[in-house]
């Protein structure tokens, strides 16, 4: 598949720009336990990927990508993301390196992509990719949960 010249870049700049506003009117909001654990179950509905043939990649290369965005990735999102009681609600208070961190990881990724490209075909590339995501979201979203329950005292 042939894309325009630059329809990549362009599309991963458009698809950061939502999601970076996205976050920035999330940390407006109280959190709540429903907020941290529906985005990654909703997430999960995208290992359906994997029922096309092209899409499978190895086991083992599915669990390496998990585990570098769950003990690699993850580790900045957590250190520079808390929750803080506020009233008798919980808000998120990310530091201001915050957004610094989301943007390396996603020249990170954006970057790892052109060598993955050559290697792997595009869609074992998103396959990997999507699973390397959803490793980094579930360990960030599970101490999230963790640190709200604590709060909360439950």
């Amino acid at each position: 598949m042939n894309l325009l010249p630059g329809a990549s870049l362009t599309s991963a700049v458009l698809g950061f720009l939502a999601v970076m506003a996205w976050r920035i009117r999330e940390g407006r909001t109280a959190v709540t336990a429903r907020k941290i654990l529906i985005p990654p179950m909703g997430m999960a509905t995208g290992f359906c990927m994997f029922l096309a043939p092209a899409m499978r990649v190895p086991w083992t290369w599915a669990a390496g990508a998990f585990a570098v965005g769950a003990l690699v990735l993850a580790e900045p999102l957590i250190r520079t993301s808390r929750l803080k009681l506020v009233g008798d609600t919980v808000m998120m208070h990310r530091s201001p390196v915050f957004f610094a961190v989301v943007v390396v990881l996603a020249l990170v990724r954006y970057l790892a992509r052109g060598f993955f490209d050559k290697l792997l075909t595009l869609e074992q590339t998103a396959g990997l990719f999507f699973v390397l995501a959803f490793g980094m979201i579930v360990r960030w979203r599970v101490s999230m949960y963790l640190e709200y329950r604590r709060i909360m005292g439950g």
